[in-house]
């Protein structure tokens, strides 16, 4: 009787789990719960982009009679030769200039006097944010019916009472008004960021100083401001960001008028959409002004990454 030996295949070992796979699969760990909330944000920013830009390479206009067809890189070509969206982009630079250099000094003069110790300064710091807050159409319907007014509102009635008329500021000035109503409706955001700056100011500093004989004029300007510099440079590139979007001031007081004097690129981008129904074309303008607000903004982001840095810049 002879017996056949059969050999068997050892066991296999699992292998030991490597730091290095322990610490990447520890991190998918991590990131796993954001991944719905990241499928989200894909579905609402990136889905319409895409297909805003599928649009731009079409000449599609609703009232149009004509067919919908492919014409590639043409409504970008025709931006160059639209006077108005030339004029628009002229509008935008120097609206959002004006608006965050006025926001800024008024945010600024505010934060000063609210730095200070007084009876009631807590209501008085909240009161100073509310603008902030206010819904930007019920801003501009507020000031165009009790500020703007030349019958009505308040502006009409203070240049009437130092003898200067009835000043119709929507119509004389438009640019000015809608600079005016933007500028003071940032200055809260404005005044939060350089408020928070002044008290991390150091007490011991402006106590030094004092003592060596500086006047509050002098400390603030040799010692305060160079401390409030990346503050400035953080308020200005958020408040450029959005006010570059300004729409609801200009739709509701002078409705890119008069002859698209106070039109920017987003109200235009409305006008072409809404208005003229020319999706194809206001696709296209509405790629071109977000690659122009990237454009501008990166150069500054890169500025105030500096801020993160310990006492670096970017």
């Amino acid at each position: 009787m002879s017996y056949s030996s059969v050999t068997t295949a050892p066991p296999k070992v699992a292998q030991p789990m490597t730091d290095g796979k322990r610490k990447q699969l520890n991190v998918w760990r991590l990131r796993a719960p954001l991944l719905p909330a990241l499928l989200v944000v894909i579905a609402v920013t990136q889905a319409p982009f895409v297909i805003t830009l599928y649009y731009s390479l079409f000449r599609w206009n609703l009232v149009s009679t004509s067919a919908r067809r492919f014409v590639g890189i043409r409504n970008y070509l025709g931006a160059v030769t639209d006077p108005v969206f030339l004029k628009a982009i002229a509008n935008t630079a120097g609206m959002t200039l004006s608006i965050v250099a006025g926001a800024i000094v008024i945010g600024t003069l505010l934060a000063l006097g609210l730095h200070r110790n007084f009876r009631g300064r807590g209501i008085a710091r909240t009161l100073a944010i509310t603008p902030f807050f206010v819904m930007p159409v019920a801003a501009a319907l507020f000031w165009k019916a009790g500020l703007f007014d030349p019958t009505f509102g308040l502006l009409g009635w203070s240049t009437a009472a130092l003898g200067l008329g009835k000043i119709n500021w929507v119509s004389e000035y438009p640019r000015l008004s809608i600079v005016i109503l933007t500028a003071w409706q940032w200055s809260s955001f404005a005044l939060l960021i350089l408020l928070a700056g002044m008290q991390s100011f150091p007490v011991e500093v402006t106590e030094a100083a004092a003592i060596d004989g500086a006047g509050r004029w002098l400390t603030f300007r040799r010692l305060m401001l160079p401390h409030l510099r990346p503050f400035f440079e953080l308020t200005a590139l958020l408040a450029s960001m959005y006010v570059l979007e300004n729409f609801a001031a200009i739709a509701t007081l002078t409705a890119g008028g008069p002859a698209y004097a106070t039109t920017n690129l987003s109200y235009y981008v409305y006008l072409e959409a809404f208005s003229a129904f020319d999706l194809g074309q206001a696709s296209a303008y509405g790629i071109i002004s977000l690659a122009i607000a990237i454009a501008l903004v990166m150069p500054m982001l890169k500025v105030v990454a500096g801020i993160f840095r310990t006492g670096g810049r970017a």
